[in-house]
């Protein structure tokens, strides 16, 4: 007779022929039950013929009539065996399962193998459409010899193992079913989406630590780690940074230097116990470190649910702001920032598509995360490719930065487009000085840090924060889009008053998410008509007041913390919260035109074709006190009546054009009216 510790001494050792051992275990159970229940094996053979090919194959294995005691010993043998990696092994340690609850498990996924099992459950539990073992079977199998199968059963409910398919039924009709993703993981079948949610990359496909381009004291923290999580002296690794920063590259990495692979996983509801007990489970089987991806918002906490039978750490991504609360032990924060301009060259030179001649340009000119850096490199080849070239160039890289995931910033803001130099803008010279020194403030941000002192130097962000005041029509959004084309940045404006959302926290959701895109994507933001939430805030005297002065901090926090070029316009500069003044970096006064002003605005705007008579255009700079949105509209509605007379526009264009604005504004023109006919002013 062939004892337990040789009896598989001719099965290969690996995780595929490990799950089959387990699962004739389990065909072994429910033979030797099944016979039971008919007046011989032979009738039982006979009811459900599939039955006979699996007794010649334990017979085969020398397993044929063994009870559990016998098989427990055998597998224990066979195990020790085998050194590397075994799913179920695996599995049975994190969860601290038992044999019986394992060949439960087993039993319970039978049907997942082979469909017939399932005409077997039907028919022995007399329940139509019932092809999966319900509670009440797998109880009467199990409890003959002293077991208990309820028992058995828990510690794999709460592993996430079994599933209830009907959970409305009375208890004893429960039927169990194995989750599809596990069973594969069981059968030693890697996936690398086991589920939409879940993504699998195994230790191979990895960053080695080595190969990470990080600052010296990031590199220094990374490598030390991987001892305290084998040790599992930190339990919970918090890694905050921007999105596509490296967040999970630097988790591979760690996972990498553990021998593990990497679960990505997005929880589809927050809290959400079952999948997030699936996950880690899962994680087991597959020899993996488990990341959870999160988006928290400021002052939000997401509570991390329990991770199921999981034997890993577990890692957790998230944004710079928010928190973790729940299933958070021994718990350790790494923090990745966007990279400086070295980084940002070494990750431009990786790419193998820059010509060096451009490395310095493209590191300083576009302030991107690692990911946007290697994102758009593949999309710049494309656009080298369709000119004729190998190499690319800033020209190139700066249209596939334009591509780059700007789906969801576009659906909160709106582009503008930009182009053009501070020529275009007639405004008074100290407004002009201010903005060439606003440009300047910008193109030297990342380089201010170094040349102040050390105390000063610690304090300061990359961001840059101005803010235009003065009335409409004063070149506000025009100095924003003329600023926008001087740093070769694209500008996309937001308007306060459709962030704001009535519902609690919802309004600063909209904002942390635009801020967070405005980072990640290196665009200069203009918050337009900021009045919406730069008001002063007010004593509070009814839970509305409570609730605007919540909005108006955080605008205030996230202002302070934000990290790219945000401009900021108002109407209303004398009701602004002095908080906001305060943080704004340069300040800029547009106030309506003076004469001299006017007539450069006019000179802008008429086209190099026109037959206005020099006097009469100094007689409108001189006495037609309009903004240069007002001189916009004229000159665009004179351009319009002279289409229909030819195409040149003449001085009676011009002033049927003025006198038509004034009318709209509710003004008397100060002009006379032109000699000629009347035109119309449609």
């Amino acid at each position: 007779m062939r004892q337990p510790e040789t009896a598989f001494d001719a099965v290969p050792l690996s995780p595929a022929h490990h799950f089959r051992l387990y699962y004739f275990a389990a065909v072994s159970r429910v033979l030797s039950r099944v016979a039971a229940g008919f007046p011989s094996e032979a009738t039982a053979f006979e009811e459900f013929p599939f039955l006979a090919g699996y007794r010649d194959e334990l017979a085969a294995l020398g397993a044929a009539g063994r009870d559990e005691a016998w098989w427990q010993a055998a597998l224990a043998a066979w195990e020790r065996r085998v050194p590397g990696h075994l799913p179920v092994r695996a599995l049975r340690e994190a969860a601290r399962l038992d044999h019986r609850a394992l060949t439960l498990l087993f039993c319970a996924g039978l049907t997942e193998e082979d469909a017939r099992f399932g005409i077997l459950f039907e028919a022995l539990q007399a329940a139509p459409a019932m092809h999966r073992p319900t509670l009440g079977l797998l109880h009467a199998w199990w409890n003959t010899d002293g077991g208990e199968a309820r028992a058995a059963l828990e510690p794999l409910r709460e592993a996430g193992l079994l599933r209830v398919t009907n959970p409305d039924a009375p208890r004893v009709e429960w039927a169990f079913e194995v989750p599809g993703a596990l069973w594969d993981a069981l059968r030693g079948d890697v996936r690398a989406r086991p589920l939409p949610w879940l993504r699998h990359r195994p230790a191979a496909e990895l960053m080695d630590i080595s190969r990470l381009i990080l600052p010296d004291a990031t590199r220094d923290t990374v490598e030390r780690l991987p001892p305290l999580l084998e040790r599992r002296e930190v339990r919970t690794l918090l890694v905050r940074g921007p999105r596509h920063g490296g967040r999970r590259t630097v988790v591979g990495a760690l996972a990498r230097a553990l021998g593990r692979g990497l679960l990505e996983v997005e929880l589809p509801t927050p809290r959400d116990d079952a999948h997030a007990r699936l996950a880690g489970t899962l994680a087991t089987l597959l020899h993996a470190l488990p990341v959870v991806v999160v988006e928290t918002t400021p002052g939000e906490v997401y509570e991390l649910p329990p991770p199921g039978a999981c034997d890993a750490p577990v890692a957790v991504v998230l944004g710079r702001h928010g928190g973790v609360s729940g299933a958070v032990e021994r718990a350790l924060t790494l923090t990745l920032e966007t990279p400086a301009p070295a980084a940002r060259r070494a990750h431009w030179l990786r790419t193998q598509a820059v010509d060096e001649s451009e490395l310095e340009t493209l590191a300083t000119r576009f302030r991107l995360t690692s990911g946007h850096i290697h994102t758009a490199a593949e999309l710049a080849r494309s656009h080298a490719a369709l000119a004729g070239r190998r190499r690319i160039t800033a020209e190139d890289v700066r249209r596939a930065v334009g591509s780059l995931d700007r789906q969801a910033l576009d659906a909160l803001a709106t582009r503008l487009e930009t182009g053009g130099d501070w020529s275009e803008l007639a405004v008074a010279a100290e407004v002009q000085r201010e903005l060439d020194h606003l440009e300047r403030r910008c193109s030297q941000r990342e380089r201010l840090q170094d040349a102040v002192g050390p105390a000063l130097g610690r304090q300061l962000r990359p961001g840059v924060r101005a803010l235009f005041r003065g009335p409409s029509g004063t070149g506000k959004t025009l100095a924003a889009r003329l600023l926008a084309a001087r740093l070769g940045m694209e500008l996309y404006k937001v308007d306060l008053s459709s962030v704001v959302n009535k519902y609690i926290g919802e309004t600063e959701k909209n904002l942390n998410r635009i801020f967070s895109l405005a980072e990640e994507l290196d665009v200069v933001l203009l918050l337009d008509e900021g009045d919406a939430l730069l008001a002063k805030r007010t004593a509070v005297q009814t839970s509305n007041d409570r609730y605007a002065n919540l909005e108006t901090n955080y605008l205030l926090q996230r202002i302070e913390s934000f990290e790219g070029i945000l401009v900021i316009t108002t109407n209303a500069g004398d009701q602004m919260d002095t908080a906001f003044a305060r943080r704004m970096d340069v300040s800029v006064d547009f106030r309506p035109p003076d004469a001299a002003e006017r007539w450069g605005i006019w000179r802008l705007h008429l086209p190099v074709t026109h037959t206005v008579e020099d006097g009469f255009l100094h007689e409108v700079a001189a006495r037609c006190n309009l903004s240069g949105g007002q001189i916009r509209n004229v000159v665009l509605h004179a351009a319009t009546l002279a289409l229909d007379d030819g195409g040149v526009m003449d001085t009676e264009h011009l002033d049927a054009a003025i006198q038509r604005e004034y009318r709209k504004s509710g003004g008397v023109c100060p002009l006379k009216r032109v000699a000629g006919p009347v035109r119309s002013v449609r």
